[in-house]
């Protein structure tokens, strides 16, 4: 989706990113088809499974009677409805307001809505970067993921990066106030939010000083350096090989005079062009995104030997008041929150850190996280648990470096760094880390791209096979353990 798309209209930007939605679409009710069929087999309700489990009965219980519920454990741990961020439960009882629905189906109908928005958002990123095919790729990428039936349960993961995907959009195509808009909403609906705020940080920084160099480099040239020679004249064409034809008769009679009879009247010379202006001079620029015009139709990009195609997705020169602005609004909403759980407790600004405390959430830079999965190789059974996510760590950091050696633009990357350090480094329940991990989507680029200059039979294939996969551990797994 490129900006003449997004300025032509809604409607025109909807028809380009139509393949994608309705992919998108095909694959979750395959999730939820296998999920009723799982459920009925086993005697469960697969809907309240995705409305009335974990955390969906949290949130819940925050739209229908606001904050103040808490649950005391054996241990001593308090779990209290405080460590969930606002913006889904308001969303829940505003439309339990307006409809029959209870804020359960208010739930669900607000994840199904987000997880639609959030798939076009992630088209128009990959297709702002790469191409239409690697929109789509992209999109249903992010739809197959062994977790994603997450994206249809009555979550805040699809509201979260539906925010998330249209703020990074809305910078990489110098929207300043609406990036920072939807950054402050994102940071109202889950603790990563601080992932929106930072990238939205880092690249308006990035802009700032790229500007500032510009300037300082356009006044330190020499004014000499700034000019243009004037192009020399031509020369003339050379004298035909024909019969030479006589020289042009004038206008102006010849005086007698000056001018005899049999010599034609002399001409007067034409007076010189004046010199042209100045050429602008031309600073590179610092490569933030890639210019889809100089990308194929399959989304592969041309030959290393080929002039770079990179150019900055942050248009230098911006005006410095939307950026600002942008940047203003950005943290907002986490910060807001933030704040407010520590008046509402009476601890002060870390108040909130107390609350997810409560939980046994925190962050230690993975050091729980390493104790677990060192512990999975104390027999052999779990060992293979435990092969598995260090191979799953292992493809986490090798996309990560994907993404860093393709050059792609700099608010994604500083938002998936950061949405992916928070998940691993966090000491909260490691069944949630997978979960935690689906707003990262940038991270699914380099396989959008790699998919995309494959043939269309192939990569249909490809993700056929794996959507299937992914519907039944879906089931198997909200009919399991579940997400937490």
């Amino acid at each position: 989706m490129n900006d003449l798309d997004t300025r032509a209209g809604p409607a025109a930007a909807l028809r380009a990113a139509a393949p994608a939605l309705l992919g998108y679409a095909a694959v979750r009710a395959l999730g939820l088809l296998v999920l009723a069929l799982w459920s009925a087999e086993r005697g469960k309700s697969a809907y309240t499974l995705l409305t009335a489990r974990w955390d969906a009965l949290w949130y819940s219980r925050v739209a229908s009677g606001g904050y103040g519920y808490e649950v005391r454990l054996p241990n001593g741990d308090v779990h209290a409805d405080l460590a969930f961020f606002p913006l889904l439960p308001w969303l829940e009882r505003g439309l339990a307001a307006v409809s029959p629905l209870s804020y359960a189906d208010a739930g669900f109908v607000v994840a199904l809505l987000s997880s639609l928005a959030a798939a076009w958002g992630i088209f128009a990123v990959a297709d702002h970067l790469h191409g239409r095919r690697a929109g789509v790729c992209a999109v249903l990428l992010w739809a197959v993921l062994p977790v994603g039936i997450v994206q249809s349960m009555a979550y805040s993961e699809s509201l979260f990066t539906a925010l998330a995907a249209w703020s990074l959009y809305a910078v990489l195509t110098d929207r300043w106030v609406t990036a920072g808009s939807l950054a402050l909403l994102a940071g109202l609906t889950r603790p990563v939010g601080v992932a929106v705020a930072a990238a939205i940080w880092a690249a308006a920084v990035a802009s700032f000083v790229h500007d500032r160099a510009t300037t300082a480099g356009t006044k330190g040239r020499p004014a000499a350096a700034t000019k243009r020679r004037p192009t020399p004249p031509a020369p003339p064409p050379p004298a035909a090989a024909s019969t030479p034809q006589p020289p042009p008769a004038t206008f102006a009679p010849p005086s007698p005079s000056t001018a005899p009879a049999h010599l034609p009247p002399a001409s007067t010379p034409a007076p010189p062009s004046p010199p042209s202006a100045p050429a602008p001079v031309a600073f590179p620029a610092p490569s933030f995104g890639q210019n889809r015009s100089a990308v194929t139709a399959t989304g592969a990009r041309p030959s290393s030997h080929a002039p770079s195609p990179a150019v900055t997705a942050l248009r230098p020169g911006a005006p410095l008041l939307p950026r600002a602005l942008g940047m203003l609004l950005a943290p907002l909403g986490a910060v807001g929150y933030v704040l407010w759980v520590g008046h509402r407790t009476g601890r002060g600004p870390l108040g909130y850190l107390d609350v997810q405390a409560g939980w046994r959430n925190g962050f230690d830079g993975g050091w729980a996280f390493a104790r677990f999965v060192a512990a999975r190789f104390s027999a052999f059974p779990s060992a293979l648990a435990g092969a598995a996510l260090v191979a799953g760590v292992a493809l986490l950091a090798l996309l990560y470096a994907t993404c860093v050696r393709g050059r792609q633009p700099l608010p994604l990357l500083v938002y998936s760094g950061v949405v992916t350090a928070l998940a691993l480094c966090a000491s909260s329940y490691f069944g949630s880390k997978p979960r935690l991990l689906l707003p990262a989507f940038p991270l699914l680029l380099p396989l959008a791209l790699a998919l995309a200059r494959t043939r269309t039979r192939r990569s249909a294939t490809v993700l056929a096979m794996i959507a299937t996969a992914s519907a039944v551990y879906g089931a198997f797994w909200l009919n399991g353990s579940g997400p937490p």
